[in-house]
């Protein structure tokens, strides 16, 4: 479908279920993370037969990106557009195949799930899950890292992350792979950056744990700087793509009606 039709604004009711369907989305998310960081990095037999900290980052990785790939494809995915990231939201916004009047309602849902999902995970597993080393599964940068430095290293993450699904969305025979490449993306951030800049490129996965934890460092860089870097990828993208405008929906199964950009 064109980006150019007529907008259909989101109803309050549709826009009510989307966005719980979104809070589901993002407990799931961040009661997995926590589960699988538990399990990988935390004691475990996993743990104690994988010693490497670089072959538990790619276990995390291909984990993590595989439920992510499986919550976008999930009926509520399909539903809600599988954003599970309040980057993605403002990006998806910002390409014009989502409602502004839902954006903070999504952000809302998404930030309420992760802290859920990081205390169901802490109720699942019991006082192991807030002890190091896997303090529910807060992140956080390498030695030597300042607020300053770690803001472009997280925009520009999500940036790379929203130029190539972007790319993928526009290109209609790429359109149907877009939930693999969402899962491979994210667990490739984490294996490649998850001992440098924490690999978070996504403020909902640091909200929850930071807050069930009381680890606030760094918390307001990761939650600002992939929703800055999401925005301007988005906004060059629609620049400078012609007429390779973005025209799904993130789960990349069926086309998005367009919206205004406002409103």
């Amino acid at each position: 479908m064109s980006s150019t039709a007529p907008p259909r604004p989101s109803t309050p009711s549709v826009t009510l279920r989307n966005s719980l369907l979104e809070f589901l989305l993002a407990l799931m998310l961040l009661f997995g993370v926590t589960t699988i960081v538990r399990w990988v990095i935390g004691p475990s037999p996993i743990s104690s037969a994988v010693t490497a900290p670089g072959l538990q980052l790619l276990i995390v990785g291909a984990a993590v990106g595989a439920l992510l790939s499986g919550l976008v494809l999930s009926p509520a995915g399909q539903r809600s557009g599988g954003h599970v990231n309040p980057a993605i939201t403002l990006s998806m916004w910002r390409f014009r195949v989502f409602p502004g009047a839902s954006v903070v309602p999504y952000i809302a849902a998404q930030l309420a799930g992760s802290v859920l999902g990081v205390l169901v995970a802490r109720r699942v597993w019991g006082p192991v899950t807030d002890s190091p080393p896997v303090n529910d599964a807060a992140l956080r940068p390498g030695p030597g890292w300042s607020s300053l430095a770690l803001f472009p290293a997280e925009a520009a993450t999500l940036a790379v992350m929203v130029l190539t699904v972007g790319w993928f969305l526009s290109v209609p025979r790429l359109v149907p792979f877009v939930p693999a490449l969402i899962g491979i993306l994210v667990g490739l951030a984490i294996v490649l950056l998850g001992t440098v800049t924490g690999g978070c490129a996504n403020p909902a996965r640091q909200f929850g744990p930071a807050l069930v934890s009381g680890q606030w460092n760094f918390l307001w860089v990761y939650l600002t700087a992939p929703m800055v870097g999401g925005f301007l990828a988005a906004a060059l993208h629609s620049a400078f793509a012609g007429r390779r405008l973005v025209t799904h929906k993130l789960c990349g199964t069926h086309a998005a009606t367009a919206h205004p950009t406002r409103g």
